[in-house]
């Protein structure tokens, strides 16, 4: 991205920002995203079906509204749209004449919410309708939090249309990638309002860098990528800027998440058929069934519960460990999960708590089979705290691999704590920060006080603990005190409090008090 457009990039982004904060009125930033992000999404697919109309009808020398009049060319389009795009907007319902709308005050709702309605009943019995419905079912526009009246929540949608409208998104060519990146923005600034909420939805740019770089190491082409607790799709879309990933799979267990990760792929321009995103619980029901993978990355909720029932003993992936992770602790049954849809070539990186890493029970269980009898877990890295959206612990990437390309023998160990940029309310995962971590991973060999190449010999005598600070010697020595300089700096203190008593007296004398500070009392 050159300076021109990087620059647009972020005058771009701010405004956004800025309209989000000033139309949202006494809505939580976190609920008023559905409006704006749906909005976008609209104006996204409308842009998109007006280029590609121009672009089908212009041998015919004729545009889409006249086309849509003359019942035969309707009826191609309407084939053509459903093929191409998955979906199709009717001309009368174009984000630009919605715009027009507004200008007239003419706009009204219902009117919006008859459009969403004609463009989900075009994917009806379509290849496309599992990508798209619902996707507008967390922007209700019936909802008492936009207003009380029809009126009043149609001024405050039309606001949003008008603001849209005034923003310049760039020119054709850069459209998507610029529209792209505003609405990752715009999740990212949702997220850092929502507390222990944005957890659910998004990982900050950092760390997913990190986790993106690792997993597509040496890959220029992936044919599957898959992410079994995707939220809003950022971490698993982050990869294409690293190797040309053609099928994208994602699970997600809450509904609006689950919306906003399929809008965020129709956005970045991944087509309705190279992905598949599902709604549900990864680990109570797998949707990827058979499915392998060669990448998979993950940040899953961290010590979440799950039901850990004795049926999931007979469940393929976790059935070969013999115990399975607690219920209050699911951490390694995201691992597992992973485990088990790597392809033959396969690697999956996750974040995870640091208790993953020398808790005993059935998780010490559970590591020692991934190490000792599966032998996939690549490395281990410590990330500095509070990196992350509603909590301030520090997490640990695991690094596994179904190939150990040589390095079947060894564990490498990384400790990047140290590694950041401090922030105001969170840490920051710099470019340099990564660099260095990617790095030591590529050369895999010791660094002092950072990276510890350690045999399986060394994992054993520690009993499979995987804990950091065993491997890779942080101590940082204190500097020798000098006792008698120190016990002379206590002398000469000494006598200049007596020399000070000794000016201070005469004055309580003189007020009738007590000296606090004779030597006798």
């Amino acid at each position: 991205m050159n300076d021109t457009i990087q620059q647009h990039q972020k005058e771009l982004c701010q405004k956004l920002w800025s309209m989000a904060n000033a139309l949202r009125g006494n809505m939580e930033a976190y609920e008023f995203k559905n409006y704006i992000l749906g909005m976008i999404f609209y104006y996204y697919l409308s842009d998109r079906t007006e280029r590609y109309m121009a672009n089908l009808l212009k041998d015919d020398g004729i545009d889409y509204e006249t086309a849509w009049a003359d019942e035969e060319y309707k009826e191609a389009v309407i084939e053509e749209s459903l093929r191409d795009l998955g979906f199709v907007i009717e001309p009368q319902y174009l984000f630009r004449n919605l715009v027009k709308m507004v200008e007239n005050r003419a706009f009204d709702i219902e009117f919006l919410q008859k459009a969403i309605n004609s463009l989900m009943e075009s994917t009806i019995g379509n290849e496309s309708q599992q990508d798209f419905e619902g996707l507008f079912s967390d922007m209700q526009l019936d909802s008492t939090k936009l207003g009380h009246t029809v009126r009043d929540r149609s001024v405050v949608m039309s606001k949003i249309i008008a603001s849209l409208d005034e923003i310049n998104f760039g020119v054709e060519d850069t459209k998507i990638d610029v529209l792209g990146n505003a609405y990752e923005y715009l999740i990212g600034q949702f997220a850092a309002t929502a507390g222990k909420k944005a957890g659910e939805f998004y990982t900050p740019s950092g760390p997913a860098e990190l986790l993106c770089r690792l997993a597509c190491l040496g890959l220029t082409d992936v044919r599957a990528a898959a992410d079994p607790t995707c939220g809003s799709g950022s971490l698993l879309l982050r990869l294409k800027n690293y190797a040309n990933v053609r099928l994208y799979y994602g699970q997600e267990l809450t509904s609006t998440t689950y919306n906003l990760a399929r809008m965020n792929m129709i956005l970045r321009g991944i087509p309705y058929r190279n992905f598949a995103i599902y709604n549900g619980d990864t680990l109570e029901h797998d949707y990827f069934e058979d499915k392998k993978f060669r990448v998979q990355v993950a940040n899953p909720p961290y010590s979440a519960n799950w039901s850990a029932d004795n049926k999931f003993l007979e469940d393929d992936r976790f059935s070969q460990y013999g115990k399975l992770a607690p219920k209050s602790k699911a951490d390694f049954a995201f691992v597992q999960h992973m485990v088990h849809h790597m392809d033959e070539d396969g690697r999956a990186v996750v974040l995870l708590p640091h208790g993953v890493l020398f808790r005993g029970g059935a998780e010490e269980t559970i590591r020692r089979y991934l190490i000792e009898n599966l032998n996939v877990l690549d490395a281990v890295i410590g990330l500095p705290a509070n990196l992350f959206f509603g909590t301030g612990i520090p997490v640990c990437v695991l690094v596994l691999k179904k190939e150990r390309n040589g390095n079947a023998g060894n564990i490498l160990f990384i400790d990047a704590s140290k590694d950041f940029e401090a922030g105001k309310n969170q840490n920051i995962l710099r470019e340099t920060d990564i660099d260095k971590i990617v790095n030591a991973y590529e050369k895999r060999e010791d660094a002092e006080k950072y990276a510890h190449v350690a045999p399986m010999s060394e994992i054993e005598a520690n009993g499979f603990n995987l804990n950091i600070p065993r491997y890779v010697d942080t101590f940082e020595k204190e500097p020798d005190i000098d006792l008698a300089a120190v016990a002379a700096e206590i002398r000469s203190l000494q006598k200049e409090i007596k020399a000070i008593d000794k000016e201070l007296k005469p004055y309580f004398d003189e007020l009738g008090l007590d000296f606090p500070f004779d030597e006798e009392a």
